[in-house]
C-alpha cells in the first residue's frame, strides 16, 4: 500500500511564485490572449522558470481546450526512483500548489496502470521534480476542475516508448470523457545562442512531423540535449493512436529572449499535435 499522501511544491518560488495571489495573476496574465482555443490530442509544453518560458508555455495553453483530465508526462531531472513512475496514492490525493489544490485523477491512474506493464506507482521521482509543477498552475488557470495524472519517465528505450504510448492511448481510449496529453520538455541546453537554434531546428523538424522515431533518433544521433525527448516521443506514439495526423510548432524562443546570456542558453519550444 502506497498510502495517502499530497505532493507539496518544490520549486514554488523559484521557476514560479510563492504567494497564492502572485500565481494566480501571473498564470491568468501568461495564458491570456491569443485566438480562441481548440481541442489537441497532445501538446509539448516548455518547463523553464516562467521568467525564461513562462510567455511560451502560457501561449501554448491559450490555444488548446483544457478538459478534466491531463496526463503530464515529464522526464527525470532528479534520478530518483522508478524508470516509469506514476504518482499514485490509496484513496483521493492532489498536487498543492500556492492557492491550487489539483486532485489526482485516480481511476485513470489505475487503468494506466493496468494497461501499462512498465509503469509502477512510486513518488520518489515526483518529489523535486520541477517539470510537472511548474505547468499545473497555467494548466488549472484554464480548467478550475482540472484533474491530474502525472508520469516522470527516465531512460527508455524506442521499443520502451512504443509500448509505453501504446498502453497510455488504451486508457485514454477507455476512459469517460476526453484527455489532453501533455510532454514537459526544454530543448537543448547551455550552447549558444546561435547553436541552440541551429540544434533545436533539427528536433522541431520531427516533432513538427508527429513523427516519434524521427525525434528520437534525431535526438540521439545529433547528441541534441533535450530533456524531455522521451516524454514527447510517448505523447507522439500515444497521440499517432489516438488518431493524431498533424503538429504545429506554436512558438520557440530561448532563455536569451527574455535577458538571459547569449553565451549559454536553453531553448525552448511549443508544439501542439492534432487530429
Amino acid at each position: 500500500m502506497v498510502g495517502i499522501v499530497n505532493r507539496q511544491p518544490a520549486v514554488a518560488g523559484t521557476f514560479y511564485p510563492r504567494s497564492a495571489a502572485a500565481v494566480a495573476a501571473e498564470a491568468a496574465a501568461l495564458v491570456s490572449g491569443g485566438a480562441p482555443p481548440s481541442p489537441a490530442i497532445a501538446v509539448v509544453s516548455p518547463h523553464a522558470g516562467w521568467m525564461y518560458s513562462g510567455a511560451l508555455a502560457g501561449k501554448l495553453f491559450a490555444g488548446v481546450v483544457v478538459p478534466e483530465r491531463v496526463l503530464v508526462l515529464c522526464p527525470n531531472h532528479t534520478g530518483r526512483g522508478e524508470r516509469a513512475s506514476v504518482w499514485s496514492a490509496d484513496g483521493p490525493a492532489s498536487w498543492q500548489l500556492p492557492g491550487i489544490d489539483v486532485p489526482i485523477d485516480d481511476t485513470f491512474v489505475a487503468s494506466l496502470l493496468a494497461e501499462v506493464p512498465a509503469l509502477r506507482a512510486d513518488r520518489d521521482a515526483h518529489e523535486d521534480e520541477h517539470a510537472i509543477e511548474v505547468l499545473l498552475p497555467l494548466i488549472a488557470v484554464r480548467q478550475p476542475k482540472l484533474r491530474l495524472a502525472a508520469i516522470v519517465l527516465g531512460g527508455q528505450s524506442y521499443k520502451e516508448c512504443e509500448a509505453l504510448g501504446a498502453g497510455i492511448a488504451r486508457a485514454v481510449q477507455r476512459a469517460d470523457g476526453p484527455t489532453l496529453i501533455v510532454a514537459s520538455s526544454d530543448m537543448s541546453h547551455y550552447l549558444q545562442d546561435d547553436e541552440a537554434r541551429a540544434t533545436d531546428r533539427l528536433a522541431l523538424a520531427p516533432l513538427a512531423a508527429a513523427d516519434a522515431r524521427g525525434l528520437y533518433d534525431t535526438v540521439r544521433a545529433h547528441g541534441i540535449t533535450m530533456c524531455g525527448y522521451i516524454p514527447a516521443t510517448v505523447a507522439l506514439i500515444a497521440a499517432r493512436a489516438l488518431g493524431a495526423t498533424r503538429a504545429t510548432v506554436v512558438g520557440y524562443a530561448t532563455s536569451a529572449d527574455a535577458g538571459g546570456d547569449r553565451g549559454r542558453v536553453v531553448g525552448y519550444g511549443a508544439v501542439r499535435i492534432d487530429a
